[in-house]
């Protein structure tokens, strides 16, 4: 690596952002309407400015580096806050608004997301949220496809996730404790009930979330995934797990939360057992979130307030 050159600019920042989106110097090139010979100089430069390798190159286009990922995190950081300068000072428009959510399937997580797209008040914006595996989560995170992920702990899996996000430079940020519940449908017996117990549950399909490749006990979403069932049926959705709590009488184990207005027909009954169920966000270590991504944390902690749990932190 050439010797570290004093001064990055915004706009290598920008093309940064861009190429690392694209995955390919050209494809980057064509959107910005740069010369490609260009471009590829503007990312040679910087790497040279900051005394590291960013890219790795290859005929299939390119990949972050270790460095690369962390760099991309502090220069969005940077772009936002310039472009915030520009729209305060400047009179220039808002830009685009940019933020990618991955987590394990809460309603309330979508109640968030819901409540901070239609608070975001942006002309412009391209938001995704994925609901997805365990596994999946963490990588999405890992390689910033998502700048934040959702995802629980209890003592069981407590050691496994936390080594795991170690290991992916990835760090867990608890939101609150649940008690666990069992979400069932209106008309299933159990929904009347105050409380329900292990021993309710034996004659009902035990409905989980599917976790692939990685189909690990510690990966699973639902608590006690280590007991057995005698009948037990794996989704790879909320609105199937859902539809099977109603056709057939099944249930899932989660937090309580559930949004009337996304969820009318399936309700929330505690669970009698010595569990507790840790939710979190997981992002890259020391490295700061976005504005965007600050405001739906704040939308889900808002939810979660309202049906009456405490907050951490």
């Amino acid at each position: 690596m050439a010797v570290r050159r004093s001064g990055i600019t915004l706009q290598q920042l920008q093309y940064f952002i861009e190429v690392a989106a694209e995955g390919s110097i050209s494809a980057a090139s064509d959107l910005l309407y740069v010369a490609q010979p260009t471009m590829s100089a503007a990312m040679k430069d910087l790497e040279a400015r900051v005394g590291r390798d960013l890219l790795v190159r290859s005929a299939r286009g390119v990949t972050l580096t270790t460095d690369g990922v962390e760099f991309l995190g502090y220069a969005r950081q940077v772009v936002e806050q310039a472009e915030l300068l520009e729209q305060r000072y400047l009179g220039r428009p808002p830009s685009r608004r940019l933020l990618g959510v991955s987590t394990q399937h809460y309603s309330f997580a979508v109640d968030a997301f819901v409540r901070m797209v239609r608070s975001t008040g942006a002309p412009e914006y391209e938001f995704s949220l994925r609901e997805t595996r365990t596994w999946d989560i963490i990588e999405d995170v890992r390689t910033l496809r998502s700048e934040l992920g959702i995802l629980f702990r209890n003592d069981f899996n407590r050691n496994v996730i936390d080594k795991l996000l170690r290991d992916s430079g990835l760090a867990f940020h608890p939101l609150f404790v649940a008690q666990p519940h069992i979400f069932v449908a209106r008309r299933n017996p159990l929904a009347s009930r105050s409380r329900a117990t292990l021993d309710d549950l034996v004659d009902l399909p035990r409905l989980t979330f599917d976790q692939g490749a990685n189909n690990s006990f510690y990966f699973a979403e639902e608590i006690l995934s280590t007991l057995s069932s005698k009948q037990e049926i794996r989704v790879s959705d909320r609105a199937t797990i859902f539809n099977l709590m109603i056709g057939l009488d099944g249930y899932t184990i989660s937090t309580g939360i559930i949004s009337d207005d996304l969820d009318p027909e399936i309700v929330a009954v505690p669970l009698d057992v010595d569990e507790r169920i840790e939710i979190g966000w997981i992002g890259r270590t020391a490295v700061p979130l976005t504005e965007q991504a600050q405001r739906y944390l704040a939308e889900v902690r808002a939810v979660v307030a309202g049906f009456g749990i405490d907050l951490l932190g």
